[in-house]
């Protein structure tokens, strides 16, 4: 199984992920979303100069954030830097379109967008659209070294949840990226499957990478002791982030509401709080989405309850080692542990490449 490490994309991961390479991880992931953190590629590119052997990749870019040949020319950009270090994780957009009141791109437009990237990346001529015109282009100083780097592949990996999306990864991905592993992982795979004999591909199961939360418990710690919410409770309040979206926000989310009391009483929340901080109401939002995979706004916590703490990969050295081999058995090829910030990715990557990478291995 191969690790990799999430961070809220700052300027300076880079720092932690030299010390992620130094622990035996095998990747590190800069997630991509406007309007809450650095720019993706900026930080990778530093990251890149700064290691040899870790792998760097988007977790995930989204569409509507650059026009293809944008994201084409920014991650071959990476692969000059970092040859054949280098993976690009497309999604059709959580934070990067729900921080702007926007739903999801739509999957067909995925599918489009991920193909005009991946002909470009392979130095073909590709259509492109804008509106009604239609014109054909291409990466054209490909062959100058000095610009970009064609000749190392950059595999194209696509996140999805749903059995759309799960389509297009067997149609035109080389990995597929989930979140919230468990046995339904496995269902997973004839969906795919069936995308790919759609699209005339002969199907091998896909590389799997599923994003978990994480945190490697201390002696006394229980799931609810305070360092433990801190640093999980950011990941284990997403689905409620979702859960408010489908039932109170703009764009209907992508998971079901499956606790509508639950989603009232965090809508009344957040209702309190952006007006505790004199925001229109208007654009709750952006109220949502602070601190989001970041930190937990002020009383936040008391919506982090142990059960989801538990759901993540969180536990004793050996409990997660066990969680670990249920996530293998079922599929996953690699799991991608999300930290918070600073201190919490030098802790969990400390923490995990002490009491799992070095007991357990790859």
């Amino acid at each position: 199984m191969d690790y990799g490490i999430v961070v809220p994309t700052y300027i300076e991961m880079w720092r932690e992920v030299q010390a992620a390479e130094e622990a035996g991880f095998t990747h590190a992931w800069f997630p991509d979303s406007q309007l809450i953190w650095s720019d993706c590629y900026a930080a990778m590119a530093l990251a890149a100069e700064k290691t040899t052997r870790i792998k760097l990749g988007t977790l995930v870019s989204i569409p509507s954030n650059r026009i293809a040949p944008v994201t084409a020319s920014a991650i071959a950009t990476i692969n000059k830097l970092a040859p054949g270090r280098v993976v690009l994780s497309l999604g059709t957009g959580y934070t990067g379109r729900n921080t702007m009141g926007l739903p999801s791109y739509p999957v067909a437009d995925f599918r489009e967008y991920t193909l005009q990237v991946r002909g470009l990346l392979n130095g073909e001529d590709v259509l492109f659209r804008e509106g009604e015109r239609e014109r054909w282009i291409r990466l054209i100083h490909a062959d100058h070294a000095d610009f970009i780097n064609l000749d190392d592949p950059i595999p194209i990996f696509l996140a999805a949840n749903g059995p759309r999306a799960m389509g297009v990864v067997g149609e035109v991905g080389d990995g597929w990226v989930t979140s919230g592993g468990g046995p339904w992982i496995a269902d997973g795979f004839p969906i795919i499957e069936a995308g790919a004999q759609a699209a005339g591909r002969d199907y091998v199961k896909p590389y799997t990478v599923v994003l978990e939360g994480a945190c490697v418990l201390r002696d006394g710690e229980t799931m609810e002791s305070e360092r433990v919410v801190q640093r999980v409770g950011p990941w284990a309040i997403l689905n409620l982030h979702t859960m408010w979206e489908s039932s109170h926000g703009r764009w209907g989310g992508n998971l079901p509401v499956d606790d509508a009391d639950l989603a009232g009483q965090y809508h009344r929340y957040i209702s309190d709080y952006a007006e505790s901080k004199g925001h229109p109401a208007d654009r709750l939002y952006l109220d949502v989405h602070e601190g989001h995979y970041s930190y937990l706004k002020d009383g936040e916590a008391r919506f982090v309850v142990p059960d989801r703490v538990a759901a993540a990969v969180t536990g004793t050295g050996p409990e997660i080692i066990a969680k670990l081999e249920q996530l293998e058995s079922v599929g996953v090829d690699h799991v991608a542990l999300s930290a918070h910030s600073p201190e919490g990715a030098r802790e969990l990557i400390a923490d995990f490449g002490r009491e799992v990478i070095a007991k357990r291995g790859g």
